[in-house]
C-alpha cells in the first residue's frame, strides 16, 4: 500500500493575527504566541492520525512551501515563538513526526533565505586569504538538493529549533526559489515553488530596467531573476513591516490592497507623510510627486495581484505567468541540473495565491499532462468570505503520485465546511493509488475531521470580523 511520504504546507503566515493558526487572546485581536492556537492544534492532531496509517515506519519528510512565518506585517519574535509552537506539536520528544524538514522561503518570508545564503556565503568567504578575487555572491540554490550533503541549513529556523534539547542536532534545509524530488530513473519528478514569481509585480525590478535600458532583456533563468529583484522582494514584503511605527503604517496599507482606489489614495497620503512624519533626507516636493507616480504604478500592479481575484481559482494573466514560469526558468534549472533530460511525469506544487486547486495542464516544454497543485493558505484577508479561498496540504507517496488533503474553503456556512481528498486528473487516466488509499483514510463525517471543520468554520469567521473592525477604524 502507498504510504505518506511528503506533507507539504504552504502559506501559514505564523505571528500574522489574520492566520488562522495563530492563537489570539481570548479578547480582541492580540496574538497569544506562547501557546498554540486550536486550529494548528487540531490539525496536527488530523494528520499525526493520517500518518499513524503508513505501513513503513519511515517517518515522511516536512516540505514548507514558503511564507510559513509572516515576516512583513508582524515582528520576528512573534513569528518565532508560532513557529515554536508549530515545532512542538509536530515534533514532540519520543513522538518526532517527520524525519526531515525543507524550508522553501516565499516572499513573506523571503528574509529567511536572505540570512541563510548570507552566512553561507560568510562561511565560504573565510576559505580565500586577504588580496585574493571573493567570488560573487550567489542568489539560488540547486533545485535536486534533497540528498546533497552540502545542503543549505536555514540559519535562523535551525537556530531556533536547536533550542529544544531532543532537536539539539536537527537542520532544517533551505532550497530557494525552487525544490525537486526526482525518481531513480529519473522519469518522474515532483517541483516546488512557493508561486511568487508566477505574479508580475515580484519582476518590477526588472520591469523598471527594462523600460530605463533599451537593450535590457526580461532575465529567462531563474539565478538572474531572483538577482535583479530579491532586493525589492525582501524590503516590501519581508522587511518593511517590521520597520517600527512605519511598519505599521505599511501593514494598513496591505489591508487596503483589497481596494484598488482606496489603496491608491493611502499609498498617496503615505508619499505626502513620508518625509515630515519620518525625517528622511532629501524628500523634497518633485521627490515626492516622483514617488506618487511610482507608488501608483504600483498601486495598479499590486491591485491585480492573484488574490484580489476571487472569482476563479487562477486568472488568465496569473495561468499565463505560470505557464511562463515553467517554460522558461524552470525548464532551464532541470536541464542544466538533470543532464537535459525533462522527467515525463511531472508534477508542479505551489502556493501564494492562496486559493487551493488542482488541475492536469498541458506545457509545450514537457512532455504529456503536469499535475499542478496549489496548496492554498491559511488567512483571512477579506471582510466576506471568499468560497474559493482556502487552504490544502499536498501528500505525496514513495512512487511520487500526489493527492490534495482540501482542509478548508471559506463559507459564509459553517456546515459547508468539508475536508475533500483530491487529485489533478484528466479524462481517461488510470486511477491514482494514493488518491484511493488516502481517500479511504480520511472520514470527514468522523468526529476528529468534523471538530477540525467546525474549530476552522469559527477562526475564519471571527478573523473576518475583526478585519472589519480593524479596517473600520483606520478608515
Amino acid at each position: 500500500m502507498p504510504d505518506i511520504r511528503y506533507v507539504c504546507l504552504s502559506d501559514m503566515h505564523l505571528g500574522e493575527e489574520d492566520s488562522i493558526l495563530t492563537n489570539l487572546k481570548t479578547t480582541g485581536s492580540e496574538t497569544d504566541p506562547l501557546k498554540p492556537g486550536p486550529v494548528m492544534k487540531q490539525m496536527v492532531e488530523c494528520l499525526r492520525g493520517l500518518i499513524s496509517k503508513n505501513e513503513d515506519s519511515k517517518k515522511p519528510t516536512l516540505i514548507l512551501n514558503g511564507d510559513i512565518l509572516e515576516l512583513a506585517l508582524t515582528n520576528t519574535n512573534q513569528a518565532a515563538m508560532v513557529f515554536e509552537r508549530f515545532i512542538e506539536m509536530i515534533m514532540p520528544p519520543g513522538g518526532e513526526m517527520f524525519e526531515r524538514i525543507m524550508y522553501i522561503p516565499g516572499n513573506h518570508d523571503h528574509h529567511l533565505w536572505e540570512l541563510a545564503r548570507e552566512t553561507q556565503y560568510v562561511n565560504h568567504m573565510k576559505k580565500f586569504r586577504p588580496g585574493e578575487e571573493l567570488p560573487v555572491p550567489w542568489h539560488t540554490t540547486n533545485m535536486f538538493v534533497e540528498n546533497d550533503p552540502y545542503n543549505l541549513p536555514s540559519y535562523f529556523l535551525t537556530n531556533l529549533v536547536n533550542r529544544f534539547e531532543h532537536l539539539k542536532d536537527f537542520v532544517i534545509t533551505t532550497a530557494y526559489p525552487n525544490f525537486g524530488i526526482v525518481s531513480e530513473d529519473q522519469q518522474k519528478c515532483v517541483m516546488f515553488h512557493h508561486g511568487h514569481y508566477i505574479e508580475t509585480i515580484y519582476h518590477v525590478m526588472s520591469i523598471f530596467k527594462n523600460l530605463f535600458h533599451e537593450k535590457h532583456k526580461m532575465p529567462e533563468n531563474i539565478y538572474d531573476i531572483e538577482a535583479e529583484n530579491f532586493a525589492w522582494i525582501d524590503f516590501f514584503w519581508s522587511t518593511l513591516g517590521r520597520s517600527g511605527e512605519a511598519g505599521r503604517d505599511i501593514e494598513t496599507l496591505y489591508e487596503k490592497m483589497i481596494d484598488r482606489e482606496r489603496f491608491k489614495k493611502a499609498l498617496s497620503a503615505f508619499a505626502d507623510n513620508l518625509g515630515e512624519r519620518y525625517n528622511l533626507p532629501g524628500i523634497d516636493w518633485l521627490t515626492v510627486k516622483g514617488l506618487k507616480v511610482l507608488f501608483g504604478n504600483l498601486a495598479d500592479m499590486m491591485a491585480d495581484r492573484e488574490r484580489a481575484y476571487g472569482d476563479q481559482v487562477l486568472s488568465k494573466q496569473t495561468e499565463n505567468g505560470l505557464r511562463k514560469y515553467l517554460n522558461v526558468p524552470l525548464k532551464q534549472q532541470i536541464i542544466t541540473e538533470q543532464d537535459q533530460n525533462i522527467p515525463s511525469d511531472v508534477t508542479f506544487v505551489f502556493g501564494h495565491t492562496h486559493k487551493p486547486f488542482q488541475n492536469d495542464m498541458v506545457f509545450k516544454e514537457y512532455q504529456g499532462w503536469v499535475n499542478v497543485y496549489n496548496t492554498g493558505g491559511w488567512v483571512v484577508d477579506t471582510i466576506e468570505p471568499q468560497p474559493i479561498h482556502g487552504g490544502a496540504m499536498v501528500l505525496i507517496d514513495e512512487d511520487l503520485n500526489a493527492v490534495s488533503l482540501r482542509l478548508y474553503n471559506e463559507n459564509a456556512d459553517p456546515d459547508a465546511y468539508v475536508v475533500t481528498v483530491v487529485e489533478a486528473a484528466h479524462a481517461g487516466e488510470d486511477p491514482n493509488p494514493f488518491h484511493k488509499r488516502i481517500a479511504g483514510l480520511v472520514a470527514p463525517a468522523s468526529e476528529q475531521w468534523k471538530r477540525f471543520s467546525r474549530i476552522v468554520a469559527r477562526a475564519v469567521y471571527e478573523r473576518a470580523q475583526l478585519l472589519r473592525a480593524r479596517i473600520h477604524e483606520k478608515s
